[in-house]
């Protein structure tokens, strides 16, 4: 289903003018962790091309990584350019200490649209910074298309756990469009051997007493692929019992099959696996080639997180089997481990 909002965000902000209003410049907020790219975000660069202008990264964070990560961007397939900005502050970005940086660089710029992953920490900075701007944020976006006569971009994004689509069009009395990005409905923008752009050097903007700090963070660790962008999942729900027979089901098939594992909320809640393994419209949305949903029934927040897999293995008498290709007829407890003995020995 196709919805048409009838809400057009066109309340005005400060005058600014451009040199033409046909030529879309995006800034696209490369978040990394520890001198790596996030693949969300190599989805959102994806997204800022398919406007049809240019398009400039930043990049922030300490001097340890930023400069690495700026050789990375500068390799990236249709950049413009690459700005960046060190401080000991962007070590850790929060919210409050990243907007004053933001709104320097917009305040007196060509930037028409400002792009970034729906992360959690972009899903924080964004709309604040847009609020300060006086402008509307559209979160969680599957596609976008510029008109270039009208100056408007059109989005679409998912809503009611993904069971209708909004069609959302910021005007051209939006001068400046924010947006996050589903990164499953990109592909991630490749490097390019060769390709280099201009990186150019921002000052950052220091906060005094910031009022939040960070005090750390916690990362499951795992040998297994990250659930986020993994191309086979293999999850489990409240039928595992407990979180001993989870783990004795679950992961050996998904160590075979060289797959990450992920949960349903209820197997999550009841303690069988941890909130990052979740998989579902308050957890992570994923859409990889082969997801497999061993004792789920399938709510329908769960569906909103991985019904566009490739390839959905389910239990036909269960209800995720709507949205399935592929019937498990057999007690997962005793055909799991079959299918892990005879994985092992093809």
């Amino acid at each position: 289903m196709l919805l048409q909002t009838g809400l057009r965000l066109s309340r005005p902000i400060a005058c600014r003018t451009y040199a033409t209003a046909t030529s879309p410049h995006a800034l696209v907020f490369l978040e990394h962790r520890k001198g790596v790219i996030e693949a969300g975000s190599l989805s959102a660069l994806t997204a800022a091309k398919q406007l049809g202008g240019q398009v400039s990264a930043l990049i922030v964070g300490d001097s340890e990584h930023v400069n690495g990560v700026v050789e990375q961007a500068k390799k990236l397939q249709g950049l413009t350019s690459v700005l960046h900005s060190t401080s000991s502050q962007y070590a850790e970005p929060l919210p409050e200490v990243l907007t004053p940086l933001f709104e320097k660089l917009l305040s007196d710029s060509s930037f028409t649209h400002v792009v970034s992953a729906t992360s959690s920490s972009a899903k924080s900075v964004l709309p604040r910074v847009s609020a300060r701007l006086d402008a509307p944020t559209v979160s969680d976006v599957t596609s976008v298309e510029h008109d270039a006569s009208t100056n408007s971009t059109t989005f679409t994004r998912p809503i009611y756990a993904g069971n209708a689509i909004a069609t959302v069009k910021a005007p051209s009395a939006i001068p400046i469009k924010f947006f996050t990005v589903r990164g499953t409905a990109f592909a991630p923008t490749p490097s390019e051997d060769g390709a280099s752009v201009e990186a150019k050097e921002v000052e950052p903007v220091q906060v005094a007493d910031p009022l939040t700090q960070h005090i750390k963070t916690t990362i499951a660790k795992s040998d297994r692929p990250d659930l986020g962008v993994a191309s086979r999942v293999v999850s489990g729900g409240r039928a595992l019992k407990d979180a001993k027979t989870f783990e004795a089901t679950l992961y050996p098939l998904a160590d075979v099959l060289g797959a990450a594992v992920g949960a349903s909320r209820a197997a999550v809640d009841s303690g069988y696996a941890d909130n990052s393994l979740q998989v579902g419209q308050t957890g992570k949305v994923v859409a990889p080639e082969l997801y497999m949903a061993l004792g789920i029934s399938g709510a329908i927040q769960h569906l909103a997180g991985m019904k566009d897999s490739k390839l959905i293995v389910a239990d036909p008498d269960a209800p995720i089997f709507q949205v399935a290709d592929v019937g498990l007829v057999a007690d997962l407890f005793e055909v799991v481990p079959q299918l892990v003995e005879q994985l092992k020995k093809d």
